[in-house]
């Protein structure tokens, strides 16, 4: 048999399921760091992200322990899917912060392509500055922008990833990250910050 720190993680997954805990155990180690980022980065809340990570990972288990996963995609996008709906779920509890689309149908057309930042915009983050004026803005952001542009910038999440991720379509995942850059260029605008390195 293959050593088990070699399998990829689709492969461990499957492992674990056939009755290897060790193999959940080097899956846990491989994806702990990313997904309690992620929580941490959307609830903006130490203790709570413990608690929802801890939670997010007891939903793996039980999935895995039931064979409900199939390794067509990455695991840890599956991994991320769960904690995304464990995460709304705890959303949904609070009803305190609301998350609340631009326009029902997220509709664009009323936005001209000048007030959008191009398309450039990954070249963009390389100074330190920079990075820190944007993490600064980021947490102003309605939670569903601020998660979109997390995934797509610090995890490095296509927006097809962020849209199954999110259960939400691709066009809802790009509109919710053209707001978020409206968001911030007005932010940035407002504040005099210079997001664009000379």
């Amino acid at each position: 048999m293959k050593n088990l720190a070699k399998m990829s993680d689709e492969e461990l997954a499957l492992c674990y399921m056939d009755g290897n805990n060790r193999a959940f155990d080097l899956l846990l180690s491989r994806n702990q760091t990313k997904l309690f980022s992620y929580i941490l980065f959307v609830v903006r809340d130490q203790d709570k992200a413990n608690d929802l990570f801890q939670e997010t990972f007891v939903k793996i288990i039980v999935k895995l322990q039931g064979h409900k996963y199939a390794p067509i995609g990455k695991f840890s996008a599956w991994c991320m899917r769960i904690a995304h709906n464990v995460i709304m779920d705890w959303y949904r509890e609070q009803k305190a912060e609301r998350i609340v689309e631009p326009t029902e149908d997220n509709d664009l057309s009323n936005i001209s392509n000048d007030s959008l930042l191009d398309s450039n915009i990954e070249n963009r983050f390389t100074s330190d500055q920079v990075l820190s004026d944007v993490k600064k803005m980021m947490n102003h952001l309605p939670a569903a922008q601020r998660e979109v542009v997390f995934m797509r910038f610090y995890q490095v999440m296509s927006f097809k990833e962020i849209a199954a991720t999110t259960n939400v379509s691709i066009n809802t995942a790009l509109g919710r990250m053209r707001y978020a850059l409206l968001n911030m260029r007005k932010m940035a605008r407002e504040n005099n910050m210079q997001l664009q390195i000379d």
